[in-house]
């Protein structure tokens, strides 16, 4: 919990305490005086033969700029991140009779700062004979705002010791600092003592940065505490404790305090959206996403890339990829975020040639292609096995300059065992310039377990155990090798070395979303009020495929029992029975959207195939590697994944 009673650290001067203490800052420059100069002012920062355009009618007039100039051209600059500009007319103030003024160098040093140019702004704070308590907060917000916590905390006890009294804002960036500058420790901790003493612990301002930090530190109660203090709340506050819990997978509660912002009369902005999108994503909380998506629509706000991207993500993870490029298609502006978000969905959902033509199209938009780009159209070609546009987007990107990580090899190492060419791809990992990694060496072993290749899957599994003894995937899929190929001893020395080394395979289960409600289930699943009829249910769904040619296999089951017990524990995996349970509780027709915590198994994949046969409905299944189309008997990945 907690606690009100945190120690200031030790290096912090001691302080008089002063409650009430006046926290706005002086003004940078005071709009309300500036008065029309009598030049178009998107002619003033154009570039001159002395640097700045309106520099030059001025010296050619013999006019002395005024301080009202300075501050409307430094505004200028900082607005428009021109900098080179800025320089300029910093060296015109450099040459008047304000360049001893605290206000004007405190308006360089914001300008610098907003700018992102820190060093130039620590330069003018080092040089200025006189300080105030804004020019200390311009620097420490510039390093807090711009990657630099470390330089924003030191210049924040400089301060102190200088005898400085920080205010809200000072408060706020320093905070920030903090809970970038760590994952989790006692700095922040202490920090938010000091604001209790300052009694700012209350401000809106340093309320929200509080809770921002104990949102990253995962302090979720803590970050309620503050919340609830708050003397009064902002869209920022809201919207900070909201993606707090979104990124801790807390949709739920996310969607909660959601609907709480909008009874309390706040309005969501595209942050809240994002969050909330983002959150459902990750769950797949399809229907409730809908929801928040048709107030979006309703409350008249634009899709703009910031949510949108988002938005095409939910969609996508959903299984409603089609959704997703709807959204697409009506974003008011596209970013290169947009454009890779839809090529990492379309890649989730194997859809190659959609993203081949997409990809063509981001090319042809102008849209320079990054890392994620290539990584996405690889992926999808790898997905869809389409080998010669996985080479040639692995040739363009290098000639594009980008340099291969370790999951753009990944995606050639998959592409080239789904051909089947396994000696190929293990002589690609061997030339490859970089140290292959578990990721590489797994992709091999799935090949290998496509192709029945016993000997090099023993052979690339033996490098992914010293890479990552943790992980029980590869352990299964060698038992899996073994077992299919009736080495049974082989297979049990798997097991052994399983259970000797503590690695255990992680429990499946699979759910479905059904009237705004998840229903959750395990292998053997016997908890769910609808159990009977379940069973039932798979029953009559199992006898039909039978008659279509199903075959169980028993490779499949990962326990030493006999033949017939093998086939049934086969037919009570975690996604048979929720596919059971969406055909009774869902109208017929409709497409039963299944996801799973762990890759589908080789039965179930063969099974459902022929399911969606014999009811004549599309099946979407989402593992943790890809979305699997079951449609008329047949899988878009093409029976390997």
């Amino acid at each position: 919990m907690l606690s009100t009673s945190v120690s200031v650290t030790s290096r912090l001067p001691s302080l008089k305490i002063y409650r009430g203490l006046g926290s706005i800052p002086a003004p940078l420059y005071d709009d309300s005086i500036i008065e029309p100069l009598g030049f178009p002012s998107n002619d003033n920062l154009h570039r001159s033969r002395n640097g700045v355009r309106v520099f030059d009618l001025l010296e050619g007039n013999g006019v002395t700029a005024l301080r009202r100039l300075y501050n409307m051209l430094l505004k200028e600059c900082t607005v428009s991140k021109r900098v080179d500009q800025g320089k300029t007319v910093h060296a015109h103030v450099a040459k008047s009779l304000f360049r001893c003024e605290v206000v004007m160098n405190n308006t360089l040093l914001n300008m610098y700062a907003k700018c992102g140019s820190l060093e130039e702004a620590r330069k003018v704070f080092d040089e200025m004979p006189q300080r105030d308590f804004v020019t200390w907060t311009t620097l420490i917000s510039g390093y807090s705002q711009h990657g630099q916590p470390i330089d924003a905390l030191v210049l924040f006890i400089q301060m102190l010791r200088d005898g400085f009294i920080p205010n809200e804002f000072t408060l706020s960036s320093v905070v920030k600092a903090a809970a970038a500058a760590e994952p989790r420790g006692c700095c922040g901790q202490q920090l938010h003592g000091f604001c209790l003493k300052c009694g700012f612990d209350l401000n809106v301002h340093v309320g929200s940065s509080l809770l921002d930090m104990y949102t990253r530190y995962g302090l979720m109660d803590d970050a309620q505490l503050v919340f609830d203090a708050l003397e009064s709340r902002n869209d920022v506050s809201w919207n900070v404790l909201i993606a707090g819990h979104a990124r801790r997978c807390g949709t739920e509660k996310a969607l909660e305090l959601f609907q709480r912002m909008l009874r309390e009369g706040f309005r969501p902005s595209h942050f809240s959206y994002s969050s909330i999108f983002g959150a459902c994503s990750s769950t797949g909380f399809l229907e409730q996403g809908k929801w928040v998506h048709a107030y979006m629509i309703k409350s008249g706000e634009k899709l703009v890339a910031f949510a949108g991207n988002t938005l095409i993500d939910m969609y996508a993870k959903s299984g409603s990829i089609h959704d997703a490029r709807k959204i697409f298609d009506r974003l008011a502006k596209r970013d290169v975020v947009s454009w890779n978000s839809l090529l990492t969905a379309y890649a989730q959902h194997g859809f190659g040639r959609e993203a081949v033509c997409l990809f063509e199209e981001m090319r042809k938009a102008e849209i320079t292609p990054n890392e994620i780009s290539f990584l996405s159209v690889l992926t999808a070609c790898s997905h869809s096995g389409l080998l010669d546009e996985g080479w040639h987007y692995f040739e363009l990107m290098k000639r594009d300059g980008i340099v291969p990580k370790a999951w753009h090899y990944v995606t050639i190492v998959d592409l080239l065992g789904r051909s089947g060419d396994l000696d190929r791809a293990l002589r690609f990992i061997r030339e490859m310039p970089i140290e292959p990694t578990a990721a590489i060496w797994k992709a091999l072993l799935n090949a290998c377990r496509m192709h029945k290749n016993v000997e090099l899957g023993a052979y690339a599994a033996e490098h992914v155990f010293e890479l990552d003894p943790d992980d029980p995937g590869p352990h299964v899929i060698l038992y899996n090798i073994y077992a299919s190929g009736g080495r049974w001893n082989d297979a049990a020395r798997v097991r052994k070395k399983m259970k000797e080394s503590g690695v255990k395979k992680e429990p499946a289960c699979s759910w479905v979303e059904i009237e705004n409600a998840i229903h959750m289930f395990v292998a053997n699943d016997e908890r769910h009020p609808q159990r009977e009829e379940i069973s039932r249910k798979w029953d009559e769904i199992y006898a039909k495929i039978k008659d279509l040619g199903y075959v169980p296999d028993t490779s499949h089951v990962v326990v030493h029992v006999d033949q017939q017990e093998r086939e049934v524990n086969l037919q009570y995996h975690s996604e048979k029975i929720a596919l059971a349970f969406a055909l009774l509780n869902t109208p017929p027709g409709s497409t039963i959207h299944i996801k799973k915590n762990i890759r589908v198994c080789g039965d179930c994949h063969s099974a459902i195939k022929l399911v969606s046969k014999v009811v004549e409905r599309e099946i979407i299944v989402r593992d943790t590697n890809r979305f699997h189309h079951f449609r008329d008997g047949s899988c878009s990945c093409g029976d390997y994944w």
